[in-house]
């Protein structure tokens, strides 16, 4: 495939083109029908979004090349097919196509860009060994695509609460998951909260979150937020996540808390199903 071929992949396409897609749904699901009918906007906030994540994939391979030369020796710049500095000049290019498509948006619409540049960037250079911060940089990127599509259609409130609950979802998730990388992550030196504190306290905080992502998606209905359509896929979901979190708490264990993680990531998706059927029906 020759350079151009390993730059494309050291932006990991796929997750990059997920993230601009995810972008086009959140404003959709806060915007309502009225923003599809805006191809420009959507085109620019696609872009924003898959040449951000591509930046932050080729910024995190250059922060972790000592650890992929060990593990993943067949990754671009291990490989020698793409040196340390071609990485940076890509991170630094897919940079300014993002920001300047997020600027031709509004000023709204580049601060929060940048942001959530800043939070990728700083995951890879050493939020993701620092374990529950990590946790919280994840979970904001998460976030970031609905508060993004606010931006776009300008109904932040509506915005605010989806975001807030997939950013307290997916913290939940997070900790969760790391019950079920605790005896890796301790070798790595991944300070989670399973293995500082132990798998029952980390079920417990992550319950705690799932509880409160429960609570915060019945507001967007006595609001007014969204229509009817929303209740019964949010009903799903919270009892899901109330359920998950009860089963952690109860079996802390390896094995459950995977099952609980996976079950998670399906509940997210069945609520982001409620959140457009809420704003577009």
């Amino acid at each position: 495939m020759g350079k151009a071929g390993a730059l494309l992949e050291i932006t990991r396409p796929v997750n990059s083109l997920m993230v601009g897609l995810a972008i086009i749904v959140g404003a959709a699901v806060t915007g309502g029908a009225s923003i599809m009918g805006d191809p420009w906007v959507l085109l620019l906030a696609f872009v924003t979004g898959s040449t951000l994540t591509g930046a932050s994939m080729a910024v995190n391979d250059y922060f972790d090349r000592g650890v992929d030369a060990v593990n993943e020796p067949g990754r671009p710049i291990p490989s020698g097919r793409v040196t340390p500095a071609e990485a940076l000049a890509l991170t630094g290019l897919l940079s300014m196509v993002g920001l300047a498509a997020s600027y031709l948006v509004s000023a709204q619409a580049i601060a929060i860009a940048g942001f959530s540049w800043v939070v990728m960037a700083a995951y890879s250079a050493w939020g993701k060994r620092t374990g529950f911060p990590g946790n919280l940089m994840v979970s904001t990127c998460i976030a970031l695509p609905f508060i993004y599509g606010g931006v776009l259609t300008g109904r932040m409130g509506v915005s605010l609460y989806f975001g807030l609950m997939a950013f307290l979802s997916n913290t939940g998730r997070e900790v969760a998951k790391g019950i079920v990388d605790m005896e890796g992550d301790r070798g790595l030196g991944v300070k989670t909260v399973a293995v500082s504190r132990g798998s029952r306290v980390a079920s417990r905080l992550a319950a705690t979150f799932f509880l409160a992502a429960a609570a915060t998606s019945v507001a967007p209905v006595f609001l007014g937020l969204v229509s009817l359509w929303y209740t019964p896929f949010v009903v799903v979901t919270d009892l899901g996540l109330i359920y998950g979190g009860y089963s952690l708490v109860k079996d802390p264990s390896r094995e459950n808390s995977r099952r609980v993680k996976n079950r998670v990531l399906i509940l997210m998706l069945v609520g982001l199903a409620g959140f457009a059927a809420g704003s577009l029906l």
